[in-house]
């Protein structure tokens, strides 16, 4: 999972497009980078590292240019090394910069096709300098004479038929403007806004809807599952379905995890979505256990507070804050290594004694991966004096790989594939462990105005909606993409590169 944004605007973009990427930090903390164009000139400053850390005030004013991109990372396939950080770069047609928030679930037959029929050349393992390639090939077929937005869209009609995969997209085309795309199946998300400025009209394209609110741009709607949207350096805009929209079905753990509550993704308010979570969440328990003796739900910040709020009224039982949280540790879940995230657990959070001692606690966390976590969180209960504890997450066992974007990729790195609840509550140290039903995150995360009926529930359901997953995939992915494989990579800073520094 990544952060991308896109402006077309009237004056300097780089202050802004520096504030959309510290709103969208939540979506990825390994990496940054901001790409942006001048009478043009391009200018760009990427590395490993927070928003902050990376860029310092020199670089901010050496990002000249109305027109821009930008992009936080997340590790997920091919983005293991500071020099993968995003915007990637081509510099034929025209020069082209691409951010990318996703994974193509065939990029291995498209790397064969691009060396061997597009003659095109691959520096590193990343999908996403794939996907450039995909592009800058397809525009390089139709670069000759004249280039309109209907040449850019005849393109990506092929580069759609080209990618499969959930992906979102925000191009920078040196001398044209910015592109941004989504897959057929809209599992990423990518949304566009419009700000009327004393010089003229500007846009913007950005992963979640707060970025577009801090910077005061009018949500205009989401790009439609297959469509492009071009804004040219004029600020004029194109729009085009490139690909027919298959059965439109956006990732549900964006609602459930990755997205901030404050966000609106396809129409469905992520804070509502979560407040049904925990109330579908509290009608199992009373259906389960009509006579519980839960004394006090808290919840582990921040992701879950919204649904523990909702359980805790549902139940008729005292909500508190148990746990502090200090605000400069990243969120564990999205960490490239299962040591560090198991390391940074017990400097996150620090456990309020009062909140717990003598009292049969329910605690509540979005989802479970890995289970460490929560396995640690449960012992940090216990030490600060809980009679019992009982834990419940918002979202189904996660029993599946993800292949669409989600650092979970490796069936044996989930505490709950293969494993019954009671197993999974076992081995966390749980008195009782409770998960949402599948059914019921789904009717959660519904809304009737947002004409969405089904979601990507792959990590939960082992059902892909590109319906070109297959076992042989999934097992490639064990050998490119578990902890451990990355780590070697980590350790080798020359694994995987095409050409080497000396």
């Amino acid at each position: 999972m990544c952060g991308i944004v896109g402006i077309v605007g009237q004056s300097p973009v780089n202050q802004r497009i520096y504030d959309a990427l510290t709103v969208l930090q939540h979506r990825g903390q390994d990496a940054a980078g901001i790409m942006t164009v001048r009478e043009g000139e391009l200018f760009a400053r990427k590395d490993a590292g927070l928003v902050r850390d990376v860029f310092q005030q020199r670089h901010m004013l050496q990002l000249a240019g109305n027109v821009g991109i930008g992009h936080v990372r997340y590790p997920t396939a091919g983005c293991d090394r500071a020099d993968e950080a995003q915007p990637f770069y081509v510099n034929s047609p025209f020069g082209i910069g691409l951010g990318h928030n996703g994974n193509l679930t065939n990029a291995m037959q498209l790397t064969e096709s691009l060396v061997r029929d597009d003659r095109r050349h691959l520096n590193t393992s990343s999908d996403s300098e794939v996907l450039l390639n995909v592009l800058a090939s397809e525009l390089q077929k139709r670069s000759g004479g004249k280039f309109a937005p209907q040449d850019i869209f005849a393109a990506l009609e092929n580069v759609f038929r080209r990618c499969r995969g959930g992906f979102a997209v925000v191009a920078l085309v040196v001398g044209h403007g910015v592109v941004g795309f989504r897959d057929p199946n809209g599992i990423r998300p990518l949304v566009l806004g419009r700000r009327e400025s004393p010089r003229g009209t500007e846009w913007m394209l950005a992963s979640e809807s707060v970025a577009l609110d801090m910077l005061g741009f009018r949500l205009v709607r989401d790009v439609n599952p297959g469509e492009a949207v071009y804004v040219d350096q004029e600020a004029r805009l194109h729009t085009h379905q490139c690909a027919p929209a298959a059965r439109h079905t956006p990732c549900v753990f964006e609602y459930v995890y990755f997205a901030r509550p404050d966000s609106i993704i396809d129409n469905i308010s992520v804070h509502k979505a979560r407040m049904r979570m925990g109330e579908r969440l509290a009608e199992k328990v009373r259906r389960l256990r009509p006579d519980h003796d839960i004394d006090v739900v808290i919840p582990i910040p921040d992701t879950s507070r919204t649904s523990a709020m909702q359980m805790a009224a549902a139940l008729g039982v005292k909500y508190r804050e148990g746990f502090v949280k200090n605000r400069y540790i990243g969120r564990t879940f999205i960490m490239p290594g299962q040591e560090m995230r198991e390391k940074s657990v017990r400097g996150k959070l620090n456990a309020i004694d009062l909140e717990f001692r003598g009292r049969n606690v329910l605690l509540v966390d979005d989802s479970i991966v890995r289970g460490t976590t929560s396995a640690q969180i449960i012992e940090m209960a216990r030490e600060a004096g809980a009679a019992k504890v009982y834990f419940a997450s918002a979202a189904p066992p996660v029993r599946y790989p993800n292949v669409y974007g989600i650092d979970m990729p490796v069936a044996s790195e989930l505490v709950a594939a293969g494993r019954s609840e009671d197993e999974v509550a076992r081995i966390i140290g749980a008195d009782w462990l409770i998960y949402q039903d599948l059914q019921d995150l789904i009717a959660a995360c519904r809304h009737d105005n947002a004409q969405i009926e089904d979601f990507d529930t792959s990590c939960f359901s082992g059902e892909y909606v590109t319906g070109d997953v297959t076992a042989d995939y999934l097992g490639r992915l064990v050998r490119e993409r578990a902890d451990d494989v990355k780590a070697r990579r980590r350790d080798d800073p020359q694994a995987g590169r095409v050409i080497r520094a000396v």
